[in-house]
């Protein structure tokens, strides 16, 4: 579609910005100075109200995980809506939901494994947490320094980024490792087999001096979505995970972000890491924009609580369809390839114009998920305000893309799955283009 940069947001015309200023949550925080209400998607690309057509390298916070208007996801979720079944609940038989509990167990890798389907990814590490506290009898979790797992109570209790903690008041009894802070003063310059070999150190010495025995778990994001993509060093979980087996401590990998192949190199990030965990959740980007989370875990695990339990909308047969259908398109596409086709593409390139852009403090990433930090670049430190600016300007050129970090300037970008060389390429020109004016402007 065309753009049309003459015309008026019909969100302008309404006022809908005040509007949403007058009922919705202050932290609730829109992205630009003149917020955009996005109307219309197919492909790779969406339409704002006033006409203007993006490429999406977002894909609502990773959701929309193969793009927008997918006729096989549509058509499933149609032939469901045609039965006039959208609701029955977990108490009957739902044959969408175990299907898509097979595949998922399958891929899993975890021996003996059970799937149970939530609403989020909240929701799911929720569930975790209380199968991981109930099988050892412990309120000790442990949780990796700049994480983020989820808006809840218990969830907030294991995130460990000031930015998204409301408050101190915890369920559980929670420690946070090293892993994802190389940039720390005490590690600067270390190889990663020292990095690994410091932080293993470093848990040996928290589980001496911190906790008592019978540690539930520890929990942690291969790559860390809120913190800016921040990634512990292929191997650190398996070392890891060789100390937690000697103490029977269980490990949860929140993969709401880094499942179904988007890293490019394994289809659940933790994968990269040579581990098998315990436990595994996933939200996000399964159902394509139809609100989808779980756990998939080891059935003892699962089978162990003693009481009764429900998710009442939690693998609802609309959610079902629309998940079944893009794990099928995912899989029938071998997208997690394509991921690592583009992804080279994007991070080579961002990488290459960093070398001469003293703006760019750092391109990480595997797949299609990565991250460019801007920093100022006369003293090196995080510049937060810069990465507002380049919002802006990948806005006015026609691209979307996140924001977040523990200081606030990393831009993260994950495009859908089905992002094409040719786009990869253009979007990477726009972000090329976009560092370049912002250099030149700090400079």
């Amino acid at each position: 579609m065309p753009d049309s940069p003459n015309s008026t947001p019909m969100s302008q015309t309404d006022g809908l910005l005040a509007r949403h200023r007058a009922v919705m949550p202050n932290w609730a925080g829109l992205y630009y100075d003149e917020p955009i209400e996005i109307v219309s998607g197919k492909g790779n690309r969406v339409v704002d109200a006033s006409g203007k057509s993006y490429l999406d390298f977002f894909a609502g916070i990773l959701t929309n995980m193969i793009g927008y208007d997918i006729p096989e996801v549509r058509e499933a979720v149609e032939r469901q809506l045609a039965t006039g079944v959208v609701h029955t609940s977990t108490v009957y038989l739902l044959r969408g939901q175990i299907e898509l509990a097979e595949k998922i167990a399958r891929l899993s890798g975890i021996p003996d494994a059970k799937v149970f389907f939530t609403n989020s990814g909240t929701e799911a590490n929720e569930t975790a947490l209380l199968l991981a506290t109930y099988a050892r009898g412990s309120d000790q979790v442990l949780a990796m320094r700049q994480s983020y797992h989820g808006r809840s109570f218990g969830a907030i209790s294991v995130t460990s980024n000031r930015s998204w903690k409301n408050n101190s008041l915890s369920p559980l009894n929670v420690h946070f490792l090293h892993g994802t802070d190389q940039h720390l003063a005490q590690f600067r310059g270390m190889s990663d087999a020292d990095y690994i070999a410091a932080c293993v150190d470093d848990l040996r010495h928290v589980l001496a001096t911190a906790v008592t025995k019978d540690v539930a778990a520890l929990i942690a994001e291969p790559i860390q979505g809120v913190g800016g993509f921040t990634m512990a060093p292929d191997g650190l979980f398996a070392a890891y995970k060789e100390v937690l087996d000697e103490e029977g401590i269980l490990f949860v990998s929140d993969e709401v972000q880094t499942g179904w192949g988007r890293t490019g190199s394994a289809f659940f990030g933790i994968h990269n890491h040579g581990v098998t965990p315990d436990m595994m959740t996933f939200a996000k980007g399964l159902g394509n924009g139809f609100a989808v989370g779980g756990v998939v875990a080891r059935g003892d695990l699962m089978d162990g609580p003693h009481a009764a339990g429900v998710a009442t909308f939690g693998g609802n047969p609309i959610s079902m369809a629309a998940a079944g259908a893009t794990l099928d398109y995912v899989l029938d596409h071998d997208l997690q390839a394509n991921a690592a086709r583009t992804g080279e593409i994007i991070i080579g390139g961002l990488r290459e114009a960093a070398t001469r852009l003293p703006v760019v403090g750092d391109v990480r990433g595997k797949g299609l998920m990565f991250a460019v930090e801007l920093v100022d670049p006369a003293t090196g430190a995080p510049a937060p305000a810069l990465a507002v600016r380049f919002m802006e300007e990948t806005k006015k050129l026609g691209l979307l893309i996140g924001k977040g970090g523990l200081y606030g300037n990393a831009l993260r970008m994950a495009p859908p799955l089905t992002l094409t060389e040719d786009e990869a390429r253009e979007g990477l020109g726009i972000l090329v283009t976009a560092l370049e004016t912002i250099n030149d402007e700090a400079r």
